[in-house]
């Protein structure tokens, strides 16, 4: 998918692309507990397992931060107004510079 293509896509979409990706989960979950999961699928399962973790901690911080800007007191990463944590690092935060979608 080209980045063009990316900004393109509605908050609908995402929502559609987020609830497959969740119903695929579980779909491959059920299978690993039944013993009938082949390689691709266990290998797809530990994929979507990150992504949904990802997704989640990314929610999280998220709404820690605006918490923080509301005034609140709640636990960041930010050092700095202008510090976006890596995600690679920490896992949900957007990248130091995070892109700007019109979506």
């Amino acid at each position: 998918m080209k980045p063009e293509d990316r900004k393109k896509m509605t908050p609908a979409m995402l929502a559609a692309i987020g609830k497959v990706a969740l119903e695929k989960f579980e779909s491959i979950t059920s299978k690993i507990r039944d013993d009938v999961a082949t390689e691709a699928d266990r290998h797809n399962h530990g994929l979507l397992a990150e992504i949904v973790a990802l997704a989640s901690n990314r929610v999280s911080v998220s709404e820690n931060e605006s918490s923080v800007d509301q005034g609140g007191n709640a636990w960041t990463e930010r050092t700095s107004s202008s510090h976006f944590p890596h995600i690679r690092l920490h896992g949900g935060a957007l990248e130091d510079d995070p892109l700007k979608m019109d979506i």
